[in-house]
């Protein structure tokens, strides 16, 4: 086997690693994030797993800017190719729902049941999830400055009061969709939403 070959199967290994740790953590939580219950998941020993990624804090930190990766991935980056303001803005919102609607634990989310989990507890692990949700809450932020800036939103919009507030229907319908399994929740998320919007409108 050539150097590129195991190199490009380390990274395949490594790959199929994070991706099990990512399907844990949506089903089970950040704590549940053990080596050995990867390794369990991949058929590898928990010594094979160590190799590949190290220790579990590195792991857990792994997991956590995977979820980051695909999160901006599938909301943030497809609505880039919407024109600056609301209909920017709008496409990040519906991608949101869309992806918090779906029924699979895979596709879980992260960074609101992580922050549930972490709240009350200091470390690495929570510092690193605040980063990456604080990353992402800019972005929002800035999307939401850009729409006052062309005259779409109010002037005296508070960027972080709607950031809170777009927030808060991810919270409620993440709620009603894993612990109700409420088949309506995505349709009354969107309601929610465009009555929200309605309210800043110029």
């Amino acid at each position: 086997m050539t150097p590129d070959t195991k190199t490009a199967k380390s990274e395949l290994t490594r790959a199929a690693i994070v991706g099990a740790g990512m399907d844990l953590v949506a089903a089970e939580g950040l704590e549940a994030l053990t080596l050995q219950a990867v390794a369990d998941r991949v058929g590898l020993s928990k010594s094979g797993v160590f190799s590949r990624v190290g220790s579990r804090e590195t792991l857990q930190k792994a997991v956590v800017e995977e979820f980051g990766r695909r999160f901006l991935a599938e909301v943030f980056v497809p609505a880039m190719q919407q024109p600056k303001g609301l209909p920017r803005l709008d496409a990040i919102v519906e991608h949101w729902i869309t992806r918090l609607s779906r029924p699979e634990p895979h596709n879980g989310c992260i960074y609101i049941p992580g922050a549930f989990e972490l709240d009350d507890r200091e470390g690495e692990l929570r510092d690193f999830l605040l980063q990456e949700i604080v990353r992402w809450r800019a972005a929002l932020r800035r999307t939401v400055q850009q729409c006052i800036e062309a005259g779409e939103l109010r002037a005296d919009t508070q960027p972080e009061q709607l950031v809170g507030e777009i927030y808060g229907i991810a919270i409620g319908l993440l709620h009603d969709t894993r612990f109700l399994r409420d088949p309506q929740a995505p349709a009354r998320a969107r309601t929610s939403w465009q009555r929200l919007r309605g309210n800043y409108l110029v």
